[in-house]
C-alpha cells in the first residue's frame, strides 16, 4: 500500500480537524504498537483507514453495510457507529486491504468487542488517547496506555461504556461484552 497515497485520499475525504486527529491517531498507534509487539506498518495502516468513511452520508453507509454482510444489528444503532463498518469496506474494496487483523482493527476501532487482537486494541485506545483529546480522565488513560496493553484496554472501554451510560444512549452490544471480558479477567 502507498501510504502517501492515501493520506492524499484521506486529505481529499476529510475536513482538516479530522485530517489532523487521523494523523495524531495513527502517529499514537505506532508508538503503541512498537510497545506492545505489532508491526508499526500495521498500526499505521490500520489508524490510517479508521476514519476514512467518517463524513460519508448516512444513506451510503447504510447502504454498503447492507449489500456487504456487515452486522444489521449496527443499523438499529446512530449512525456515529457506521463508519468503522464502512471503512472496513472501503479499505478492502477500494484499496485492496486484505490483512484480516488490519480489516478488524478498522471495523473494531468504535465498539470493540471481545476476543480483540493487540493492533485492534492499539488502533481503539489510540483513538481515544491521541494528543489531541481533552476530557476527565484522559491522563489517566494516557498513563494506563504505558503500562500494558489489556489494562488500557480495559480503562478505555470502561471509559467509553459510562460515557454512553451518562448520556443515557444505548451501547451496542459488541462493548458490552468487551467490557464484560477485560472486568471478568481479574
Amino acid at each position: 500500500m502507498d501510504t502517501a497515497m492515501l493520506i492524499m485520499e484521506l486529505e481529499k475525504r476529510l475536513p482538516r480537524k479530522r485530517f489532523e486527529h487521523v494523523v495524531r491517531v495513527t502517529e499514537t498507534a505506532k508508538e503503541l504498537g512498537v510497545r506492545f509487539g505489532v508491526p508499526a506498518e500495521k498500526a499505521e495502516q490500520a489508524a490510517l483507514f479508521h476514519d476514512i468513511a467518517k463524513f460519508m452520508e448516512p444513506s451510503d453507509m447504510r447502504r454498503m453495510i447492507e449489500e456487504n454482510g456487515e452486522d444489521s444489528k449496527l443499523l438499529s444503532f446512530h449512525h456515529e457507529l457506521w463508519h468503522a463498518a464502512a471503512g472496513r469496506i472501503i479499505a478492502e474494496q477500494e484499496f485492496g486491504v486484505k490483512d484480516t487483523d488490519i480489516l478488524n482493527a478498522i471495523r473494531y476501532h468504535t465498539t470493540g468487542r471481545a476476543g480483540m487482537s493487540v493492533l485492534e486494541k492499539v488502533v481503539y485506545i489510540a483513538d481515544l488517547i491521541e494528543p489531541g483529546r481533552s476530557f476527565p480522565g484522559i491522563e489517566e488513560l494516557r498513563e494506563s496506555a504505558q503500562l500494558q496493553i489489556d489494562g488500557a484496554m480495559k480503562a478505555c472501554i470502561a471509559h467509553s461504556v459510562l460515557y454512553l451510560v451518562e448520556r443515557r444512549v444505548a451501547v451496542f452490544p459488541d462493548s458490552i461484552e468487551c467490557y464484560n471480558e477485560h472486568v471478568q479477567r481479574d
